[in-house]
């Protein structure tokens, strides 16, 4: 997915976090505190209001926007499966100038199995760490094959300065550094599809924003990504030898919303889309290539399905709509208990 390789693969909704406590919190503890917000969205003993249910699911579908009180820990399992095929124009410089070879389809079936543990700095700060298992079936002209390798691991934080209240938006900070620890593309042959990581490291600040508008929840965000350059390689190309990319800076946003239709489902639509810019490229003869800018945009759909009071099952899946997106993308999240 190029969704920033996105950090994300999908994110499928922003949550609502007032309370800076996770969903499986909410269930099992009585509230301590006479403040309005917190009354107005715990639940209680034989209630099933759309508010609180928003609330659980929401933090379900997408916990990375989540926070979780201070020394708890949670874990989550994310299993995603993506294809994207493409027609890809393969070209070279020579002597005489830019020259066309040939025009091959390339596709890509890839299964990502995503474990994240969530940890409680404090109330209203949240760190992260994501490590992903990917298989990948890639098949190109001349060439097919599987790999499976760690892709790039990720740190991140969130972080939410203001106390949540029900009838104000909710803010949240976020920070994400992803590792380049996947096999690079940078460093097998050239157009084979085999690798499972970006092959540079990579820092992204963003900003969530969302708001309960019973018995919807809308929410939006905005972010940030720059790139650590790929340097020392030697990677053929053609009839040339890569030895250094510099990728362009990344923006991106997302809108979305979450509905509860009852006590036990609740649905998500949200569209998010990445603007990335050209990446350098310097060849060992000295030449300094700039490519294309890309631009990717996702629209995905979700499903939460509460299957007990502490667990929630979440699907999703995603369509791309620009050349540079995948083509479809599919996703199930499960919250882990130990």
């Amino acid at each position: 997915m190029k969704l920033s390789k996105l950090p994300v693969f999908l994110a499928s909704a922003l949550l609502v976090h007032t309370m800076n406590a996770g969903a499986q919190e909410s269930q099992t503890t009585t509230p301590v505190s006479a403040d309005a917000a917190r009354e107005a969205l715990a639940k209680k003993e034989g209630e099933g209001d759309q508010t609180a249910l928003l609330k659980e699911t929401l933090t379900a579908v997408d916990k990375q926007y989540s926070l979780i009180r201070k020394g708890k820990i949670q874990y989550t399992y994310d299993l995603n499966y993506s294809y994207i095929g493409q027609e890809k124009i393969v070209t070279d410089f020579t002597t005489s100038g830019l020259t066309l070879f040939d025009i091959e389809n390339v596709n890509s079936h890839i299964i990502t199995n995503t474990f994240s543990a969530d940890y409680g700095v404090m109330d209203n700060l949240t760190a992260n760490v994501t490590l992903p298992l990917i298989t990948k079936y890639a098949e190109t002209k001349g060439h097919s094959g599987v790999s499976n390798s760690v892709g790039d691991i990720s740190l991140g934080a969130r972080f939410q300065p203001f106390e949540a209240r029900r009838d104000t938006a909710g803010l949240t900070f976020t920070g994400n550094l992803r590792l380049p620890s996947g096999r690079s593309p940078f460093k097998i042959i050239a157009g084979s599809g085999e690798a499972t990581g970006s092959g540079v490291a990579a820092l992204s600040l963003g900003l969530n924003v969302n708001r309960i508008v019973d018995p919807v929840a809308l929410f939006g965000s905005v972010n940030v990504t720059g790139y650590a350059p790929a340097t020392g390689l030697n990677q053929v190309n053609g009839t040339r030898v890569l030895n250094r990319v510099q990728p362009g800076p990344t923006f991106g946003f997302g809108v979305g919303f979450a509905y509860a239709l009852s006590y036990g489902i609740t649905t998500t639509v949200s569209f998010q889309e990445a603007v990335s810019a050209g990446a350098k490229l310097r060849f060992e003869d000295g030449l300094n290539v700039t490519t294309s800018t890309q631009t990717s945009g996702v629209l995905s759909m979700g499903l939460g399905y509460r299957v007990s009071p502490k667990t929630t099952l979440n699907f999703s899946v995603g369509i791309g709509l620009t050349p540079d997106s995948p083509n479809l993308s599919l996703g199930m999240n499960v919250p882990l208990a130990f």
